[in-house]
């Protein structure tokens, strides 16, 4: 999210260069007025849709900025039947959850399916070695995933109690 000032900053800088140079080209009073109309336009337009793009899930192939995460951890899944995969990742070093779609594919989504069904009964959690790592969409099929055990600090046992001893009892 902290990124989406700076890309709107950097559409708007780059309308209202292009609208510079319009307006101080050595054209008609009309081409020049159409100028600043249409970078008066564009600039909104920017907005609405770079906020509108945050709710739309990005394509798995598209990522090109995190494409060296080696793990993320599978946080939800839904599969529109035919169409499409979409799934819910948390990379490693991040916190927020990531939206992705991925096409539609018969073997992975009953990979994926099993796999959260067992990490359910399991308890457990679902992780994905180098998600963005495909060449073809062929090999979406080919998806690493394993379930790993919840990650629990060690627990302290509580001391126990002292034993009193009681010359009446056999050691045994």
């Amino acid at each position: 999210m902290e990124i989406l000032f700076y890309v709107f900053a950097g559409a708007t800088g780059i309308a209202a260069a292009l609208a510079s140079i319009a307006i101080w080209a050595p054209r008609p009073t009309r081409i020049r007025v159409f100028a600043i109309v249409i970078t008066a336009l564009f600039i909104p337009i920017v907005y609405v849709q770079t906020i509108e793009m945050l709710s739309k899930p990005k394509p798995m192939s598209f990522e090109w900025y995190e494409r060296n995460t080696k793990k993320a951890i599978l946080l939800g899944i839904s599969l529109h039947e035919g169409e499409s995969i979409y799934l819910w990742l948390r990379l490693a070093g991040s916190f927020a959850p990531r939206y992705y779609v991925v096409p539609w594919n018969l073997r992975l989504a009953e990979k994926l399916e099993d796999a959260v069904a067992e990490a359910g009964r399991r308890n457990s959690t679902i992780v994905l070695d180098n998600p963005f790592y495909r060449r073809s969409f062929e090999e979406w099929g080919n998806l690493n995933l394993e379930i790993t055990p919840p990650s629990m600090p060690p627990q302290k046992r509580p001391p126990s109690p002292p034993r009193i001893f009681n010359p009446r009892e056999r050691s045994i």
